[in-house]
């Protein structure tokens, strides 16, 4: 570093790091709370929803490869968004992205609090403002110690899901698979709850800035912790309704503890501590691709410098972390997780929609660049991997509800203002 110049992000994630921490935003809280409200409507054939969803996640994570191989920065969406369609819908889709991160957290705190809880009595807003104050302080600690407890959390929280097949393999065949009480609407349903569960395969791009040759690494980390999470997620939707049927979780906060406490004794309390660690992992990855992304909007100078600000030693960009950590604390309202996580599979279908638009705009803009990966299947110029992703994104957006697709447009009208205004004053970098 130059003698004088700003501290930046320090370089050392490698591809087992940066794939595992992946796998453990990916995991957590999405598989372990909402499979139970998921097979409300999908029922045995649960196993189905988890294939729609993943459908979306391939095809725009494919996408995600090619442009994280051309611009590895930790602005990630805001910088490919920029450069293919201009400044303001650039802001727009990294607020989204923030807002997604940071809500969130804030619904997977409010989980962690429940089991909490429901072990031990604390009360839910001082479990979860305590869960997010030692995410904080882990934060602030560094990006190798941020990485080392996520991939401590998610070896636990993979072997829960991997105990819930080992449990429900003697079952396999019990049920009708494709018994669905809702119908084929009710698989589309329950695909686009459940596609909460697979958020996190796009924040792996935000830990650009702090993975040894991102060109490479974070384009294989994605594809590898894709195919680990949804090969999981198959299996443990089948092995889980073997066990007693789509009736036994239906609705269930907790539908893991409640299959295994059928099982075995001491089923119930394991994996309610399983859950704990879960969601703990999962808001800490949300908060960590939160902050970097926030530090490299500040970076590019579209919001005050004071959010790129980085800790001379400990290299961590304080300033972002402290700012999500803090608007994570005001989401802390109790709420129903169905709600929030369909608010927040809105702020993702429409960034996916965005990204995979991206991919298809640069084909004919910047044809020459230099590109290690490329979305695979093109015709003409025109990737169709992406295009599929454009249609899947805006399909999804029509299962989520009226009333979250309000509640969504209403989030647009306000990023949008907010970026016009920000804009006009000219913010840039000090």
């Amino acid at each position: 570093m130059a003698s004088g110049s700003p501290p930046s992000l320090r370089r050392t994630l490698t591809l087992p790091a940066v794939t595992i921490s992946g796998v453990g935003v990916i995991l957590g809280a999405g598989i372990y709370a909402l499979i139970g409200e998921a097979a409300v409507t999908a029922g045995n054939a649960l196993w189905a929803s988890f294939i729609m969803s993943a459908l979306i996640a391939s095809f725009t994570g494919l996408s995600y490869m090619e442009l994280s191989s051309l611009f590895p920065e930790a602005s990630a969406e805001f910088e490919y968004t920029r450069i293919s369609f201009g400044d303001l819908p650039a802001f727009l889709i990294g607020v989204m992205v923030i807002l997604s991160g940071i809500v969130g957290a804030s619904t997977v705190a409010l989980g962690f609090a429940g089991y909490l809880n429901d072990a031990t009595g604390i009360p839910m807003v001082a479990a979860a403002l305590l869960l997010i104050a030692g995410i904080m302080v882990v934060l602030l600690t560094g990006i190798k110690q941020s990485a080392a407890v996520a991939i401590i959390f998610t070896l636990i929280e993979a072997a829960g899901l991997v105990g819930i097949i080992v449990i429900g393999l003697p079952y396999l065949g019990s049920v009708d698979y494709f018994e669905a009480p809702g119908g084929l609407s009710g698989i589309f349903v329950a695909a686009a709850l459940i596609f909460f569960a697979y958020q996190g395969f796009e924040e792996i791009v935000k830990l650009s800035e702090e993975t040894v040759e991102p060109e490479r690494t974070i384009p294989k980390a994605l594809i590898f912790a894709l195919i680990i999470t949804i090969f999981l997620y198959i299996l443990v939707a089948v092995c889980i309704v073997s066990i007693d049927g789509w009736q036994a979780i239906a609705g269930s906060p907790n539908p893991f503890a409640e299959v295994a406490a059928g099982v075995f004794p001491g089923g119930y309390a394991l994996f309610t501590v399983i859950a704990l660690f879960a969601t703990a992992n999962t808001a800490l990855l949300m908060l960590l691709a939160s902050s970097r992304i926030l530090y490299g909007m500040a970076d590019k100078g579209r919001i005050p410098a004071v959010l790129g600000w980085v800790h001379p030693g400990r290299r961590t960009p304080w300033a972002a972390i402290a700012v999500v950590s803090a608007a994570s604390v005001l989401f802390l309202l109790p709420g129903n997780i169905r709600d929030v996580a369909l608010i927040a599979n809105f702020t993702l279908f429409v960034t996916f929609a965005v990204i995979n638009a991206a991919v298809i705009a640069l084909r004919f803009t910047r044809p020459d660049a230099r590109r290690l990966y490329r979305v695979p299947g093109t015709v003409g110029k025109v990737p169709l991997p992406a295009l599929l992703g454009i249609g899947t994104c805006v399909f999804f957006l029509f299962q989520i509800g009226t009333e979250t697709l309000l509640i969504g447009a209403v989030l647009v009208i306000i990023a949008l203002i907010i970026g016009w205004v920000t804009r006009e004053r000219g913010l840039e970098a000090a």
